[in-house]
């Protein structure tokens, strides 16, 4: 298909995972990819895959500065974006009773103030029409232990997709969330936990999904790009919850 030929897209944290994932499906479908991210190989990397087209960005998706320094290099380019995915995020578990503020500052400043920044800053280089898709996390409504700084980060950018879409729709701007449940990427391997720790709470999980396996990246990058397509234009402030049916339990 080639549902976003001559277009231009923004995946935040794209050079790994579900946003590299969805960054190639993008460009597989016509579109001209932008991508951040903070490790400058990675993003060489990604770029290669994506081809010479593509714009890699190092950028800190948790600092208020580097959100508006993207939408300048954005603008700079002459690109109006079609779509954005804010992908970017930390995902960081602890037991309450260990939860520090550092822990709790790194995860909102880069999934919730980063993300609210940075839609604001891109607002002057979004098309008419344009749709926005922020990801969340099952996390956000099945109650995991260790993960209570995590999932109110994530339940907190479910509450602004539903509150941005009321706000942004008389600019043509559509908002929208897909939270995924567990999915087979990297960032499985930066939750703060040792092997053995990360092998058994893989296992622990892996048993709580009736599908019986792990999503893939390509899974949500399928429900992105649906998200980001006209035929979609009538789902507005909505959350599609992509978890193998683990939150159905």
């Amino acid at each position: 298909m080639t549902r976003f030929q001559g277009k231009s897209v923004l995946v935040t944290g794209g050079s790994s995972g579900i946003g590299l994932a969805t960054a190639k499906a993008f460009a597989d479908e016509g579109a001209r990819v932008v991508i951040t991210g903070r490790d400058a190989e990675a993003l060489e990397d990604a770029k290669r895959v994506l081809g010479a087209d593509a714009l890699a960005v190092r950028n800190d998706a948790g600092s208020v500065a580097a959100a508006r320094e993207l939408a300048a290099v954005v603008g700079h380019a002459g690109i109006k974006l079609d779509a954005v995915f804010i992908n970017a995020g930390a995902a960081k578990f602890a037991p309450f009773t260990d939860v520090d503020e550092a822990l709790w500052d790194l995860s909102f400043n880069t999934n919730v103030k980063g993300a609210y920044f940075q839609i604001q800053s891109l607002l002057p280089y979004l098309n008419k029409g344009a749709s926005v898709v922020i990801n969340g996390s099952i996390n956000a409504h099945i109650g995991m232990p260790g993960s209570s700084v995590y999932a109110a980060s994530k339940a907190a950018v479910i509450s602004l997709a539903r509150t941005l879409s009321a706000e942004l729709l008389p600019r043509g701007v559509r908002v929208n969330v897909v939270s995924p449940g567990p999915v087979q990427t990297p960032l499985y391997g930066k939750l703060g936990m040792d092997a053995a720790a990360l092998e058994a709470t893989a296992a622990q999980i892996l048993n709580q999904i009736p599908l019986g396996r792990f999503g893939t990246p390509e899974e949500i990058a399928a429900t992105v790009l649906h998200l980001s397509s006209p035929e979609s234009a009538f789902i507005v402030g909505t959350e599609i919850i992509a978890d193998g049916g683990m939150s159905q339990l």
